[in-house]
């Protein structure tokens, strides 16, 4: 079986090494992207309501949990608006982890993660993750070195738990060149409607670009395991990011053979019961 192509390789990891602006697996235009998201709609939708649907009803703990990690404008948004947007929201939780707060501190930086993991039935996604612990905390020295080695087999053994209590984990870094951030940086100066979206504080964390792609290349290495693989989607093209995570998460649904759960009544004697009481009205 061929390897996905955006799937991280074993082995040690460098970011430098993986293109940020290719488009592997399509020869396709700006176009043709948006156009095969669109057509993947339908689809995703379709399946995500039987998963909703299973979950509602059997008592299936079947669910799916995407992880959006990436350097600030590597566009998680755009992927919740673009290619998350495309499932009935009723069935999607989607959780952004900020700074913990004052009693998440008190807790293993798992605690607030395990709260937010998704139910049975629902896409989860996390518009950042638990990942953030050791990046952030790896960078600004926010926790002890051995802490920090702590926590990379602390997630691992907390992705399996939720692989093995049936949860398909999707994760996927979202990779761009520091000269692609300083263009959608300055883009959002440039545009009072993108003012919102700019954050001085972005500019502390890109004086530290060096240090963050050291501490990715640690995590992704660390955290790529055959129950929760890490699939790197260059990001430079908005288009292509938005299509191959749609195409990753239909991957995923396709691979759990959802279907429509069986009626739990007598489906005839219902229809009887409706044809009859319209009779007698």
């Amino acid at each position: 079986m061929t390897a996905h192509p955006l799937r991280l390789p074993a082995g040690p990891v460098d970011l430098d090494d993986i293109p940020s602006d290719a488009t592997p697996g399509f020869k396709g235009n700006k176009k043709k992207a948006k156009a095969a998201l669109f057509a993947m709609g339908d689809e995703i939708a379709d399946r995500q309501e039987r998963l909703f649907a299973e979950g509602r009803t059997t008592g299936s703990h079947r669910r799916v949990l995407l992880v959006l990690q990436g350097m600030d404008t590597s566009g998680k948004g755009g992927v919740l608006k673009h290619t998350v947007g495309l499932v009935d929201p009723q069935g999607v939780r989607i959780t952004s982890f900020k700074a913990p707060t004052d009693e998440e501190k008190k807790h293993d930086f798992l605690w607030r993660v395990r709260r937010a993991a998704p139910q049975p039935g629902y896409i989860g996604v996390f518009d950042r993750s638990h990942y953030e612990d050791v990046l952030i905390g790896r960078v600004d020295h926010l926790a002890e070195p051995e802490e920090i080695e702590r926590r990379y087999d602390a997630i691992n053994d907390f992705e399996r738990e939720l692989v093995e209590d049936g949860t398909v984990v999707l994760k996927c870094m979202l990779h761009i060149s520091k000269d692609t951030q300083k263009e959608r940086l300055i883009r959002r100066l440039d545009r009072p409607d993108k003012h919102w979206k700019y954050n001085p504080g972005d500019l502390n964390a890109r004086s530290k670009w060096d240090a963050y792609r050291e501490a990715y290349n640690v995590a992704l290495e660390r955290t790529h395991t055959d129950h929760a693989p890490w699939f790197v989607v260059p990001s430079d093209h908005k288009w292509f990011r938005n299509l191959a995570v749609g195409e990753l998460l239909l991957a995923a649904l396709r691979g759990m053979d959802l279907q429509w759960p069986p009626a739990d009544f007598d489906v005839e004697a219902e229809r009887a019961r409706l044809l009859a009481e319209d009779a007698s009205a």
